[in-house]
């Protein structure tokens, strides 16, 4: 009966619930807990998986060069930056605004950490965005006019929310 079930799940696409069965099921046999406990643990584990899933499909998609993130950002070696206003965008109510965020200063303040940090943060707070150099992009429209699927490429950049453009990479 067991892999009757579990062979139900794979074809329902239920990985998460599939992933855990035989040791829920244990479980429930041996507390004595009732049908509908366990339906509530496989759906909470099946809720899990697909969050699982989701936030690993965001960061893949972001197309990140680096594994940074704001709480690894040298603050100390960048007095010039004040730590409470970066903490404040990573808040991300610019991109709820759908506001625009543009870091400007010299080569080597962090402008790309801290791009880089925010859309990590976006990305772990449900949204998908893209990390793009900025002479990739530009190839990339221009490879678009050859082929004609300009549109599709505007289209799809559109839906990135945010899309991060770095000129220095």
């Amino acid at each position: 009966m067991h892999e009757k079930l579990k062979t139900q799940l794979t074809e329902l696409r239920l990985h998460g619930m599939e992933r855990v069965l035989e040791a829920e099921i244990e479980r429930t046999e041996r507390e004595g807990t009732s049908g509908v406990e366990l339906f509530g643990r496989l759906l909470t584990e099946e809720a899990a998986y697909r969050r699982e899933r989701s936030l690993t499909y965001r960061l893949r998609g972001a197309q990140l060069p680096w594994p940074w993130t704001l709480q690894s950002f040298p603050f100390a070696r960048q007095p010039g930056l004040n730590p409470a206003h970066i903490h404040t965008l990573a808040g991300l109510d610019f991109v709820r605004r759908n506001e625009n965020l543009l870091l400007v200063g010299p080569t080597g303040v962090g402008k790309s950490g801290i791009a880089i940090g925010l859309l990590r943060e976006a990305c772990l707070n449900g949204y998908r965005g893209c990390f793009y150099n900025a002479q990739a992009l530009l190839d990339e429209l221009y490879a678009s006019l050859a082929d004609r699927s300009t549109a599709r490429l505007i289209t799809r950049l559109s839906r990135m929310s945010p899309l991060v453009v770095d000129s220095c990479c």
